[in-house]
């Protein structure tokens, strides 16, 4: 995983525009300048495969394919991939799905700043 956060590339997939201007506003207060995002699950799979994310954050519910079944198909292509699953009450069996199918961990929603940044600092932080 590329560890200079200026230059790790992020997928935002959710539906709502306003969590991903959300998330795009923290994720560029904590350092990141590249970030690409996605509507739907099936948007995601296809910017995944162009831009192949150092990390992905990915809703659980949405129109068109859904973020467990988009999550599926990126992790039989991409393995390695680090998939963040965001949650919110009432989705606990897609999560449990979602942890089966290889998420690497996930984010309740509505997503803090506190919550996305100590979890940002597990995979960007470790080594430095």
């Amino acid at each position: 995983m590329e560890k200079d956060i200026s230059k790790a590339k992020v997928l935002v997939c959710d539906d709502s525009m306003m969590v991903r201007n959300k998330m795009k506003k923290l994720l560029t207060a904590y350092g990141f300048t590249q970030i690409n995002e996605a509507c739907d699950g099936a948007q995601a799979v296809e910017k995944f495969a162009d831009i192949i994310p150092d990390i992905t954050f990915m809703d659980i519910v949405m129109p068109e394919m859904s973020g467990v079944d988009a999550l599926r198909l990126i992790k039989t292509n991409s393995p390695d991939a680090v998939v963040i699953m965001a949650t919110s009450v009432g989705t606990v069996g897609n999560l449990s799905e979602a942890i089966k199918l290889g998420a690497n961990d996930f984010l309740q929603k509505p997503v803090d700043d506190e919550q996305l940044y100590r979890l940002l600092d597990n995979y960007f932080k470790k080594e430095n």
